[in-house]
C-alpha cells in the first residue's frame, strides 16, 4: 500500500518528521518498506539563467549555453531545440547522479567544446516521459531554487507492507485513523454529506441470484445514474495522487474510482449508461458466457462467477474488474455509479481461476468495511459532481449485506498471559476505546463491539494484538529461556544430522544438489506408483503441478531433461527431501535419491569415458549407507525393485524381506520415454527413516585407526553353483567363514557353458586375509581356506571348481 505524506495530511494533523511518522507505522503493525523521497533525489537540480545560447562550432544539433546558476556561470553543451538566450531552465552541475538516464555528470568535452554539467529534461530527471526539449521555467522564477519543491515533487512516498489481518490499512484514511489511535496526531473525518437525488434512476437494481447460494457472492448492491456529465482528462492534484502510487491517469470518471480505492478503501466502479441496455443484475455467470474485460481479455466464465449483467449480457466480473463495452470513454455522457458488497471467498475463488489481478479484488477477497458501501456512494458522486459535472438520481438498492456486528470479549488477565507484559486495565480500554471496540468494563471481563472495519477480530487472542501493538511490542522484555540442564543438549537430531551427513557424502561423489518442488504433475506421479487422491491438492499454483510427489525421481527425471534440452547431457544430481504417500503423519518419509546419465567423464585425448551403469549407482547407495552409518556390510542385495526400474537391471537393499532400505538400477525406457527424457538413466532412492540409527556408545571421541603390521593374504576360489544362486549369498558365505581374519570378499569372474552344465555357473571370488597379531602359516591360511569352501558349499549348495 503506497501513499504521500500530504494524502496522509488530508486525514491526519501531525507535526512529527518523517522518521518518526515511519517509526509509528512499523510500531503498530504497518511496517514501512521503503520511503521514497524525490526532493532528496532531486536535491541539486535547481533553477538557472540561460544568458546566451550560441551555435556550436563544429555541430549544427548543438547549441554552446552560458549558464548562470546562482553561484556562477559555467558553460554547458546542449542538443535540446528549445535552448535560447534568456530563457529560464533547470541544471544539473558535475558530480550529479541523473537518475532518467542513469548517468553520472562529469566535466567533458563535446566536439571540441567544454561542458560543465546538463540543462535536462523531464524524462532526464525521471519525473515523465517528456523529452522533446529542456524543462522552460517562467520567466519571474527566481535563480538558484530547488525544481523538486516548484513541481511539487517535495512528497516522499511511503510504502507499507499489509498483513491479512489489516484490510482496514489498504486506504489513506484507514492509515490515519490507526495512526491517530496510537496517539500520532488527530484524525479528521473525511466529507460524508449525503448528496441530495435529483430525479428517480432510468436503470433499476436486482440480486439475481438462482439456487441455495450461502453467502451471496453479492450481497449489497448500490446503483446511482448521473446525466449530463463531461468526461476529460483529471485535474492535476488527482492525477499527482495516482502518479505518486504507480497509477497511470485515465480519465476523470476512472481515475475517480481509483481515487477512492486507495483514499477510502472503498473499491467502486462507474458504468457509461448509455450503454447498458436494461436494469442492473448481480447473478451467476450462464454456461458457455464470456466477458471482454478491461484489461482487453477475453474471459470464459464459469456458472459459479459472479458477474454484473444488464438485461443482455454480462457487463463486469462483480468485484474483480468491469468490462470493456460498458467502459467509459471520452463521449460518455451519462454513468452508473456502483458501489456494493461481495463475499471475500467467491471473489477469491474467480480470482484466481481467471488470473486476473486488480485492486478491487485485492480489497474484496481481504473484506471492505460493510457499512461504508452507503458513504462509498455518497463520496463518489460528490466527487463525479465536482469534476464532471451532471446531475444525480436517486439511489437505487437491493440486499442487506451480512449481519457483521459481533461483541468479543476480553480477560484482564489474558494481555500478560499471552503478551507478557503487565497493562493496566484502564489502558486496555482507553486503547480498544480509541481504536472504535466501545469497550465496556464488566469486572475481569472487558466487553467490546467489533467496528465495521475490523472483520479480522473474532476471538480473545485478537484484542491482546490490539492491546499490544498500540500499547508497543518493543515493551516486550527480552527473556532467555531456562535452561533445562547444566551441560547444553544438541541442537540437531540424529536424524537430522543423517540428512545432512547423506547431502555431504553424494556431493563427495560428484552429484549436484538439485532444490525441487513438493509437488508435480499428476502424469508423471502415475509413473512413480500411482496417486493417492489424499495428495492431490485443492489449489495447486499451477494446474499442472497438481499432487505431491510420491517420489524425488521424477523431479530428477525432468530436471534432467532441462539440462539435456539445453545441451548438457552428462548429469548427476541428488535431492534430499520428502516424498508423500497420504495426508496422514505417517506418509511422509525422508528420501536420498539421485540420477546419473551420460559419460563418467568428458571428451579427453585419452578417450571418452564410459556410459553409467547399475554397478555406479549401486556403489552410491552403498556408500551412502556406509556414510549415514547404516549397515552396509549385512544389508542384502535382491531383486524386486519398484516398476518404474528396468527389471533386469536394478536391485534393492533390505535388511531381512520387510526392511527395504534402498532401492536402484536402470530407469525403465517406457517411463523416460513418457517423461520425453532421453536415456538411459541410472536411478537410486535411499529410505533414510528406514536406516536403523547406529547404537550410542556413550562415546565422543572417534575410535583409533587400525592398521596391521603384519602382511596380508589373498585367495582366489572358484564355485559351481545353480543359477538361480546370487553373487551377494556367496560372498556372505565367503565372509562368514572367519569374521576376524577375512576382510574382504569380492567376485572378479563368472563362466557359464558347456563344461559347467546345463543351469548352473562358475563364480570365481577372491578373499583378503588380513592378521593383526602374526603372520599367517601356510596351515593357518589353508584352514581358513577350508572353512570358505565348507560355508559356501552348505549356503549355496554350491561345490569348489577344480
Amino acid at each position: 500500500m503506497k501513499f504521500t505524506v500530504s494524502w496522509l495530511r488530508e486525514y491526519l494533523e501531525f507535526d512529527a518528521s518523517l522518521d518518526e511518522l515511519s517509526e509509528k507505522l512499523t510500531s503498530i503493525g504497518l511496517e514501512v518498506e521503503e520511503i521514497v523521497d524525490r526532493a532528496k533525489e532531486l536535491e541539486a537540480f535547481k533553477v538557472c539563467h540561460v544568458i546566451k545560447a550560441e551555435q556550436h562550432p563544429n555541430a549544427d544539433r548543438l547549441r554552446v549555453c552560458q549558464v548562470d546558476t546562482g553561484e556562477g556561470v559555467v558553460q554547458v553543451v546542449c542538443g535540446a531545440p528549445n535552448a535560447k538566450t534568456g530563457m529560464k531552465a533547470v541544471f544539473a552541475p558535475s558530480g550529479v547522479y541523473v537518475p532518467g538516464t542513469d548517468l553520472l555528470l562529469k566535466p567533458s568535452k563535446i566536439r571540441g567544446v567544454e561542458s560543465n554539467g546538463m540543462l535536462v529534461s523531464e524524462r532526464e530527471m525521471g519525473v515523465s516521459d517528456e523529452h522533446d526539449g529542456i524543462i522552460e521555467m517562467p520567466e519571474n522564477t527566481e535563480i538558484g531554487l530547488q525544481y523538486a519543491k516548484l513541481a511539487g515533487l517535495d512528497d516522499p512516498v511511503v510504502e507499507i507492507a499489509i498483513t491479512p489481518n489489516h484490510q482496514d490499512a489498504l486506504g489513506v484514511y484507514g492509515i490515519a485513523r490507526d495512526l491517530a489511535a496510537s496517539g500520532f496526531g488527530t484524525l479528521k473525518e473525511p466529507d460524508l454529506t449525503p448528496v441530495k437525488g435529483q430525479f428517480d434512476s432510468p436503470i433499476g437494481v436486482k440480486l439475481s441470484f438462482e439456487g441455495d447460494a450461502d453467502p451471496l457472492p453479492c450481497s449489497k448492491f448500490l446503483g446511482r445514474y448521473v446525466r449530463g456529465v463531461k468526461n476529460g482528462p483529471s485535474p492535476k492534484w488527482l492525477q499527482d495522487r495516482l502518479i505518486s502510487i504507480g497509477l497511470r491517469p485515465i480519465s476523470a470518471l476512472v481515475d475517480i474510482t481509483n481515487f477512492v480505492t486507495f483514499d477510502l478503501g472503498r473499491p467502486l466502479h462507474v458504468f457509461d449508461a448509455d450503454k447498458l441496455k436494461g436494469d442492473i443484475q448481480p447473478r451467476f455467470a450462464r454456461a458457455g458466457e464470456k466477458l471482454l474485460a478491461l484489461d482487453g481479455e477475453e474471459y470464459d466464465l464459469v456458472e459459479s462467477d459472479c458477474v454484473i449483467a444488464d438485461d443482455v449480457a454480462p457487463q463486469g466480473l462483480g468485484g474483480i474488474m468491469g468490462g470493456e463495452l460498458s467502459g467509459c470513454t471520452e463521449e460518455t455522457t451519462n454513468v452508473f455509479i456502483e458501489a456494493a458488497l461481495f463475499d471475500p471467498i467467491a471473489i477469491a475463488t474467480t480470482g484466481r481461476r481467471l488470473g486476473i489481478e486488480s485492486d478491487a479484488r485485492y480489497r474484496f477477497e481481504r473484506g471492505v468495511d460493510p457499512a461504508f458501501v452507503e458513504n462509498g456512494m455518497e463520496v463518489a458522486t460528490r466527487l463525479v459532481m465536482e469534476l464532471c459535472g451532471g446531475e444525480p438520481s436517486h439511489v437505487v438498492a437491493d440486499g442487506e449485506g451480512p449481519d457483521w456486528q459481533k461483541s468479543v470479549s476480553l480477560r484482564k488477565t489474558r494481555v500478560k498471559e499471552l503478551g507478557g507484559v503487565d497493562v493496566e486495565p484502564s489502558e486496555m480500554i482507553e486503547i480498544l476505546d480509541r481504536l472504535g471496540f466501545k469497550p465496556v468494563d464488566k469486572g475481569d471481563v472487558i466487553e467490546t463491539q467489533v467496528p465495521s472495519w475490523r472483520m479480522d477480530i473474532d476471538a480473545e487472542a485478537d484484542l491482546v494484538e490490539e492491546v499490544m501493538r498500540m500499547h508497543g511490542f518493543d515493551k516486550i522484555e527480552a527473556v532467555a529461556l531456562p535452561r533445562l540442564s547444566v551441560v547444553a543438549q544438541p541442537s540437531v537430531s540424529p536424524k537430522q544430522r543423517r540428512v545432512r551427513t547423506a547431502k555431504r557424502a553424494l556431493a563427495g561423489r560428484g552429484m549436484i544438489e538439485a532444490v525441487t518442488y513438493s509437488f508435480l504433475p499428476r502424469a508423471h506421479a502415475e509413473l512413480f506408483g500411482g496417486v493417492n487422491e489424499d495428495i492431490v491438492l485443492s489449489n495447486p499454483i499451477s494446474s499442472d503441478l497438481d499432487v505431491m510427489r510420491p517420489s524425488l525421481l521424477p523431479n530428477l527425471v525432468a530436471a534432467a531433461g532441462r539440462n539435456q534440452a539445453r545441451g548438457f547431457n552428462d548429469i548427476n544430481l541428488f535431492e534430499v527431501a520428502g516424498e508423500y504417500h497420504s495426508d496422514q503423519p505417517d506418509g511422509q518419509r525422508t528420501v536420498a535419491a539421485g540420477i546419473r546419465t551420460g559419460l563418467t567423464s568428458g571428451r579427453h585425448w585419452d578417450g571418452a569415458g564410459r556410459a553409467w551403469d547399475v554397478f555406479d549407482v549401486k556403489a552410491d547407495v552403498l556408500d551412502l549407507l556406509e556414510a549415514i552409518g547404516g549397515p552396509a556390510a549385512t544389508a542384502q542385495i535382491v531383486t524386486g525393485a519398484p516398476q518404474w526400474y528396468h527389471p533386469g537391471r536394478s536391485g534393492v537393499i533390505q535388511l531381512g524381506p520387510k526392511m527395504r532400505l534402498a532401492a536402484f538400477g536402470e530407469l525403465h525406457p517406457s517411463v523416460l520415454e513418457a517423461m520425453k527424457v532421453k536415456g538411459p538413466i541410472m536411478g537410486f532412492e535411499l529410505y533414510l527413516d528406514n536406516v536403523p540409527l547406529p547404537k550410542a556408545t556413550g562415546k565422543t571421541a572417534r575410535d583409533p585407526l587400525k592398521v596391521s603390521d603384519y602382511q596380508a593374504v589373498e585367495r582366489d576360489f572358484a564355485f559351481v553353483v545353480d543359477q538361480d544362486v546370487t553373487a551377494d549369498k556367496i560372498l556372505r558365505a565367503a565372509r562368514g567363514a572367519d569374521k576376524k581374519l577375512i576382510t574382504d570378499a569380492t567376485i572378479f569372474d563368472i563362466y557359464e557353458g558347456e563344461r559347467i552344465g546345463e543351469g548352473k555357473k562358475s563364480i570365481a571370488l577372491s578373499i583378503r586375509l588380513e592378521p593383526s597379531d602374526k603372520t599367517l602359516t601356510d596351515e593357518e591360511i589353508d584352514a581358513v581356506a577350508a572353512k570358505v569352501v565348507a560355508n559356501v558349499e552348505k549356503s549355496t549348495g554350491g561345490i569348489l571348481r577344480r
